[in-house]
């Protein structure tokens, strides 16, 4: 070899590590829209129409991918000299979210899960200039693939219609798309030679969907009617068309290695692990089936069921799968692991070349003792650099990226998961989200290509969520005391000092959670099965909750009209109510353990026969909290009597039981009316009723007693029957009013 052709091959090593280094995964450019930018104008016009009516026409919309010359999302927005606005962005999400940006900088409107606020000024506010709106971020991720099951489960189109738009709105352009892959999975099982009643034994209820497609478990709460097929199919189609016309990239299934029972009777030779039980439920109904990636079958069934995804719902080339969720691996030996992911990615390379496989990262955190540095690399380098996407799940807690350096090599987005299992309650981890992009994105050698939100169930909290999508817009934190401010005006249209005030107690305490390694799931009292070990811990100074409520009351009369307002006058009532429970529950077990009868009475009666009930009529005021809707929503996709019933034991034992027996027990509780007064007070009323025996008898308490008779309670409310009020009932102001007479002098004395 030469001198010079050596030099040559010296500088081309160089320029390919300079390309490596600056020039992120080129492997990613090919997701990109699929719509024309037309069609992409379209979509955010037809938004705009169903958002704002008539006013829709004063915005004049266009499409322009030529705005952005590196992938990330743009949006110009100009005024003209007849008060119209103009935007011009590089998608149809980059419009709609720049659009956003201007109604709530500029108009002081506010869109959101539990209502709008959208009094637009008359005529617009003008921009002087060109308002420049971008992102730093390639992809702005939605969704958890549990918030299929706990949020969208009995969502019909309208619903979904409103969801997508809300994703447009608020910048997302990476949306899980999981709706109706049943339907493909029972076609591949029937191909594969499968007959309808092995097909029947391993689809879960719909409500329990999420943990059979990851091998949690199966059959419990099936069998699956054709019907619900057919629904999800024709949801699943409107559902990626919709997406698909604002620009977005749509996430796709594809296998894990889960597969029914009947297999091992077509394939008695194939390489399946039976795994052990998950989360206390026995083997009936998990102990599941998982063929070894490396076995050619896997290759075989993978491929087959890609192919039917994307002959049926066409590809944006990026597919979700997990291994191993919340299951250890046969073996740690990292060639194995390697082995594994590599089979896995060659059953989506089998059928789509281009495919990027986006995996969740919370396997690494749920089995932190098993996913070592070595087990993690091996994993994640069985697929090649930049063709696999982490999304870091949990990331404003627990942060994978910060200790695997960047996740070895492969590209993450930075996820705020937030909360578990759409359980009512404020929380929010405010600093930490403010900052944690920010420091992810200028980590060393940072393979961060997004920024994602992946709440296992969602409206809830409405605050941190438009927080954390505005974020993917920022270059730098906000001022977050501000933000509360301009948050506080736009949610209510008002300038009203009370409310501003109230918003910075509540984002400076229940919304900045900063204790370490924090999991967010209700631990109150209120929803729990009662014991004497219950989880009494606030990270917040409850002063700062009770002065932000009276602050809300005092505003309120003036506001009642505004459906936001009215929904946080609930929630912030609902979140008192909340903390006085424990105060109720700590009184109860004192005055049992010192032997105290009045009161244990005083306690025990005040809590059951008046702060729950007013609780529960609190709640039924409101469409945002009906147990009725949630029910109703259930039953009106059945055909008949037998599918609404089937249903209707999903949507309440989900609630409640989760699980023929309580295995993952008030796991995914709400405080809703209707399950405050037949599930949580019924169950409080037996605690302190035993209670009150055991001190007239004499006798010690026993929970083991205590709990085979409450859970005839639980079990009752699956199955009673009840309707439950889908209209909210009584005057949200009287009732909120009331309670605060009541209970805000015991508040401040309980402090």
């Amino acid at each position: 070899m030469s001198a010079r052709s050596g030099w040559s091959l010296a500088l081309l090593v160089v320029f390919c590590l300079f390309v490596t280094i600056h020039c992120k995964f080129p492997t990613l450019d090919h997701l990109k829209p699929k719509a024309s930018e037309k069609a992409q104008g379209r979509a955010v016009v037809a938004l705009l129409k169903r958002l704002l009516g008539d006013r829709s026409t004063e915005f004049i919309v266009s499409v322009n991918t030529s705005l952005s010359n590196d992938s990330l999302d743009v949006c110009e927005l100009r005024s003209t000299t007849n008060n119209k606005v103009v935007a011009a962005g590089s998608s149809g999400v980059a419009v709609a979210s720049g659009i956003y940006n201007y109604l709530k900088y500029f108009c002081n409107c506010h869109v959101s899960w539990s209502g709008d606020q959208l009094q637009l000024p008359r005529p617009l506010p003008t921009l002087t200039g060109v308002l420049r709106i971008n992102t730093p971020h390639r992809f702005r991720y939605y969704q958890n693939v549990c918030t299929f099951s706990y949020s969208s489960v009995w969502w019909d189109w309208p619903r979904w219609e409103r969801e997508i738009d809300w994703m447009a709105l608020n910048g997302i352009n990476l949306p899980l798309a999981f709706t109706g892959q049943e339907a493909l999975w029972q076609e591949v099982y029937r191909a594969l030679g499968l007959n309808q009643t092995e097909i029947e034994e391993f689809f879960s209820g719909p409500a329990f969907l999420a943990w059979n497609r990851m091998a949690n478990m199966f059959k419990f709460g099936g069998p699956l009617p054709q019907s619900w097929h057919v629904n999800q199919l024709y949801l699943q189609f409107k559902i990626l068309e919709r997406m698909r016309s604002f620009g977005m990239i749509p996430v796709l299934p594809a296998f894990s290695g889960n597969i029914p029972k009947g297999i091992l009777r077509l394939h008695p030779e194939a390489n399946v692990t039976r795994l052990g039980s998950w989360a206390r439920f026995n083997c009936s109904y998990s102990c599941s089936y998982v063929l070894d990636p490396r076995d050619p079958l896997f290759l075989q069934i993978g491929s087959l069921y890609l192919a039917q995804v994307v002959k049926q719902f066409g590809t944006d080339h990026i597919y979700n799968t997990d291994t191993f969720n919340e299951m250890t691996p046969p073996s740690s030996d990292p060639t194995y692991l390697s082995a594994v992911s590599r089979s896995v990615f060659a059953s989506m390379t089998a059928v789509d070349p281009q495919a990027i496989w986006l995996m969740q990262g919370w396997l690494f955190f749920s089995d932190a003792s098993f996913w070592r540095p070595a087990q993690i690399q091996a994993l994640l380098h069985g697929v090649p650099l930049g063709r696999m996407i982490v999304l870091d799940l949990f990331a404003e807690t627990e942060p994978i990226y910060s200790y695997t350096n960047s996740f070895y090599g492969q590209p993450f987005i930075w996820c705020m998961l937030h909360n578990f299992g759409g359980n009512s309650g404020f929380y929010g981890t405010v600093e930490s989200i403010n900052s944690g992009p920010f420091k992810a994105l200028h980590f060393p050698n940072s393979t961060m290509v997004g920024i994602g939100m992946t709440p296992e169930g969602i409206e809830q909290n409405p605050v941190i969520y438009e927080l954390m999508t505005e974020l993917a817009w920022r270059k730098e934190p906000v001022n977050l005391t501000k933000w509360a401010s301009l948050y506080s005006a736009r949610r209510y249209g008002s300038t009203e000092e009370n409310l501003t005030t109230a918003w910075k107690l509540l984002f400076a305490s229940v919304y900045n959670c900063t204790v370490p390694h924090y999991r967010n799931h209700n631990h109150s009292p209120l929803v729990r099965r009662p014991s004497f070990r219950m989880n009494c811990g606030l990270w917040y100074d409850p002063a700062d909750l009770f002065k932000a409520w009276r602050l809300m009351i005092e505003a309120a009369p003036s506001l009642m009209s505004k459906e936001t307002f009215r929904y946080d006058l609930v929630d912030v009532t609902r979140q008192v109510l909340q903390v006085l429970t424990t105060s109720f529950y700590q009184d109860i077990t004192d005055a049992f353990q010192k032997q105290k009868l009045p009161e244990l009475l005083t306690a025990g009666g005040v809590l059951v026969y008046d702060l729950l009930p007013e609780l529960n009529r609190l709640l039924n005021s409101d469409r945002n909290f009906l147990l009725g809707k949630w029910l109703e929503q259930a039953r009106s996709l059945a055909i008949d009597e037998k599918e609404a019933q089937l249903y209707d034991m999903n949507a309440r034992n989900q609630l409640t039981l989760w699980g023929p027996d309580g295995e993952i027990l008030d796991y995914a509780s709400k405080e809703w009316g209707g399950l405050m007064e037949d599930y949580y007070a019924q169950r409080w009323g037996l605690f302190v009723q035993t209670l009150i025996e055991c001190l007239d008898s004499g006798q010690p308490f026993k929970q083991d007693t205590f709990n085979q008779a409450v859970f005839q309670v639980e079990k009752g409310f699956i199955y009673n029957g009840r309707k439950y009020p889908t209209k909210p009932q009584g005057d949200t102001y009287e009732i909120a009013y009331r309670i605060f007479l009541k209970y805000y002098p015991q508040a401040l004395k309980r402090l």
